[in-house]
């Protein structure tokens, strides 16, 4: 699977993610951090491929505030409708900005 393909697996997971969370995040609990785990593994594939600016500055950010988000999805996020919403919105800018890979 090459790069592009990747980033976009990683966008469809986190809408999925999102969508889950704000339709009724603890019913949903265990498929949300089932997702949760495949997409740090999409995450982990990427650790060595080389970003070309501008995508290199949104995968950098992401990265850095995915990790927070992971923690907050297997905790129980304070408020999931709003951690839903930020999952949504990282799978939109990446969607979007992967057209730059």
């Amino acid at each position: 699977m090459d790069t592009k393909a990747k980033i976009l697996d990683i966008a469809m997971n986190l809408n999925r993610i999102g969508n889950w969370a704000a339709d009724d995040y603890e019913r949903k609990r265990e498929r949300i951090i089932l997702f949760l785990d495949n997409t740090d593994g999409y995450i982990k594939d990427l650790d060595e491929a080389e970003f070309k600016e501008p995508f290199k500055k949104t995968m950098l950010k992401f990265k850095k505030e995915y990790k927070e988000l992971e923690k907050a999805g297997k905790e129980g996020p304070k408020d999931p409708l709003y951690w839903a919403e930020t999952m949504m919105t990282w799978g939109n800018i990446l969607t979007h900005r992967s057209k730059l890979i």
